[in-house]
């Protein structure tokens, strides 16, 4: 183990994992504050792991790559359709995020994954408090509309 990089990058991984994971328990999501944890350190896991396998001739970008599409298969679960609509892409998104979180952390770009963080944090709280004005919006619109045809 490469002492103190990879430490600080699994550490880095839980920590913003967490600050993640905190908000969507706060939501009474299904993915919360665990398993977003897990995502990004697997994620930051198989980054470093990869570093570290890596010779002259391969390329470390494949694991990056398994894990975007390996990832997708549990965002893929955690979309559900129903009558009522598409439930879960917001979970779904946030897990595929929180992967490549991990990935940043792994690779050794601790500014860009505190900067991710701090923005998708903004977008999960921040444009929640947008969000419902704009909805509540489009419905009236949608009910005049079908009232006028």
């Amino acid at each position: 183990m490469n002492w103190p990089g990879d430490v600080f990058s699994i550490v880095l991984a839980v920590v913003l994992g967490a600050a993640i994971g905190i908000e969507r328990e706060f939501s009474g999501k299904a993915a919360g504050l665990r398993t977003n944890i897990l995502i990004c350190l697997g994620a930051a896991a198989f980054t470093i792991i990869s570093k570290r396998m890596a010779g002259e001739n391969d390329s470390i970008t494949r694991i990056a790559a398994q894990i975007v599409t390996g990832v997708g298969f549990l965002g893929a679960g955690a979309i559900i359709q129903d009558r009522a609509g598409v439930h879960g892409l917001t979970t779904a998104a946030t897990i595929w995020f929180v992967a490549s979180l991990g990935t940043a952390c792994g690779a050794g770009f601790y500014e860009l994954a505190v900067i991710m963080t701090l923005l998708a944090v903004f977008v999960l709280i921040g444009l929640r408090q947008v969000q419902r004005p704009l909805r509540r919006y489009v419905q009236k619109h949608q009910s005049e509309d079908v009232s006028n045809e």
